[in-house]
């Protein structure tokens, strides 16, 4: 049967061209055309026809008025579960960061233009961060937002934030690109980020960018800055990290 050899790794190949145009679906934040799907992922268009109205019977790809095609509703759906066993898996070792420290430990995912939290294990005090899971929250201006940021290729974070601007939440929130582009290299360098009453007055957060998933993820620790301030830092992203590589080795 044509179209179900192997592909890369092994695997079928109308399963990867599948998983291919979705992809590319998913990069391009908006519609594509069959031409258009043809030549970003090297592949006749006849063939990408089939395979798409194949996604769309499934409900994966949904054609608009123009025949045009984004992503189908039926993926909302399936990325909601795969964020929720994310979260259940990084529970305790959020639940670890949120005891050390008694403030809140949170998981976010890139999702489009935003961070998304997918997980949280709030802290003990009556005065304390709190973000609901499901939120989502500007990237340039908050520490989990940073840490996505980090992960991705510097030419895509460019293009990202030139999309979405950066709008000042705060007094101290980063508002030119090159000096945030700059932070988001030493984010590179030392494995975290910092989010100093950027997004939120009176709020500081340390992020540290999560390995061994699909697609972009952080942990951070948030509180009062009063509590939980630039001293905790490093003590913050060493534990972090040591989460992050715990929760990455059970996804590998």
């Amino acid at each position: 049967m044509p179209g179900t050899g192997a592909g890369p790794g092994g695997g079928v190949q109308s399963v990867v061209r599948a998983f291919r145009i979705l992809d590319v679906l998913a990069e391009a934040d908006g519609e594509l055309s069959i031409s258009e799907l043809a030549v970003a992922v090297d592949l006749p268009q006849p063939t990408i026809h089939r395979i798409v109205a194949t996604l769309r019977g499934l409900g994966h790809a949904h054609q608009v008025t123009n025949r045009r095609y984004t992503l189908g509703p039926r993926l909302i759906g399936l990325g909601d579960r795969a964020s929720r066993v994310l979260g259940v898996r990084a529970g305790d070792d959020l639940r670890a960061v949120a005891e050390r420290f008694g403030e809140t430990a949170n998981m976010a995912v890139l999702d489009g233009e935003r961070a998304v939290y997918t997980a949280q294990v709030p802290g003990p005090h009556s005065m304390r961060t709190f973000t609901e899971v499901g939120r989502r929250v500007p990237l340039h201006s908050t520490g989990v937002g940073k840490a996505l940021l980090a992960q991705l290729p510097a030419p895509a974070a460019r293009r990202l934030l030139g999309s979405t601007g950066l709008p000042a939440a705060t007094d101290h929130t980063v508002v030119d690109p090159d000096r945030l582009l700059d932070e988001l290299d030493r984010i590179r360098r030392a494995g975290f980020a910092v989010d100093a009453e950027e997004q939120e007055v009176g709020v500081f957060c340390v992020a540290v960018p999560l390995a061994g998933v699909s697609s972009p993820a952080a942990l951070s620790v948030s509180g009062p800055i009063h509590r939980f301030g630039h001293d905790r830092v490093p003590e913050a992203a060493a534990l972090l990290q040591a989460a992050a590589e715990g929760i990455g080795g059970t996804l590998a």
